[in-house]
């Protein structure tokens, strides 16, 4: 695959920006995210090593356009060292990470990864505790933030439209309100979503995403992550087999930094290999 010139951060000031959003799969225009193959991520090969120890082993994997990918596997098998790796936090050894079609994920920084539609959640959420639910999704629009627009106007029509769409969404809108602080732990991890969601992301990495939640948490944010499908491709990383069967879809599973494992979750949890290194413990 030939790698071409990146997307490079959004330039306000250059008419021939185009801003527009396209359809999952559609072509476009030179230096957007061409997602012609139906694949939004791709990594071929990878190989990181730390003080000896492979923590990725030529790991190969490609996550389509709107799909909800789960990633499940023993602790050490990799799964946080290839988000790391995605999201520009750590370089790869050896093999290539391409965003679509052209987007050669290896030549950019963190911030610029974040910028062009990936987006990253970790497992303890991170949000403003002494402002509303509301405010957080307001600081974390994807807008202008320049001092002239932030000290003298107000969220226009669409923008607030926008953040309770969001708070709709991720189930907070008889919360907006609400101090951040005062929701439960759920709630908590659900508004960092939508905060992430403000960011218009096309990929979200989702890092065990109901560690501590309670059962009925649990659920609602597997038909959360349903909902998102389709609209935003979604990797999740989880250990929680009833969420993982509630999202449905396919799941792979790593083992020592490479791919064990792929297919519905009733074809990898009756493979003997992954009973034998995972499920069996």
């Amino acid at each position: 695959m030939n790698a071409v010139d990146p997307v490079l951060p959004k330039d306000t000031d250059n008419p021939d920006w185009d801003s527009g959003t396209a359809e999952l799969g559609h072509l476009l225009r030179p230096g957007q995210l061409d997602l012609s193959h139906k694949v939004i991520l791709y990594l071929d090969d990878i190989t990181v090593s730390f003080d000896g120890f492979r923590a990725l082993d030529r790991l190969s994997l490609a996550i389509d356009a709107g799909e909800l990918r789960c990633i499940i596997g023993p602790n050490g098998a990799g799964k946080t060292t290839m988000m790391d790796v995605i999201t520009g936090k750590t370089r790869p050894d050896e093999g290539t990470v391409f965003f679509g079609q052209t987007i050669d994920l290896t030549r950019l920084g963190e911030p610029e990864i974040a910028h062009i539609g990936i987006g990253r959640k970790f497992q303890k959420p991170t949000i403003f505790e002494h402002h509303s639910a509301f405010e957080n999704l307001e600081l974390a629009m994807k807008a202008d933030k320049r001092v002239r627009r932030t000290l003298f106007a107000s969220l226009i029509d669409d923008e607030r439209d926008r953040v309770a769409e969001v708070l709709r969404q991720i189930r907070l809108d008889q919360a907006a309100d609400r101090p951040a602080g005062l929701l439960s732990h759920g709630q908590k991890q659900w508004l960092e979503i939508g905060m992430l969601l403000m960011q218009e992301p096309k990929l979200l990495l989702l890092d065990e995403p109901v560690a501590g939640m309670t059962d009925d948490e649990t659920m609602r944010t597997a038909e959360l992550f349903v909902s998102l499908a389709g609209k935003h491709s979604l990797v999740v990383v989880e250990h929680d087999m009833a969420f993982v069967k509630a999202l449905g879809g396919k799941v792979t599973v790593l083992h020592e930094g490479s791919v064990l494992a792929e297919g519905d979750l009733d074809t990898v949890q009756n493979d003997q290999r992954v009973i034998e290194v995972y499920l069996g413990r």
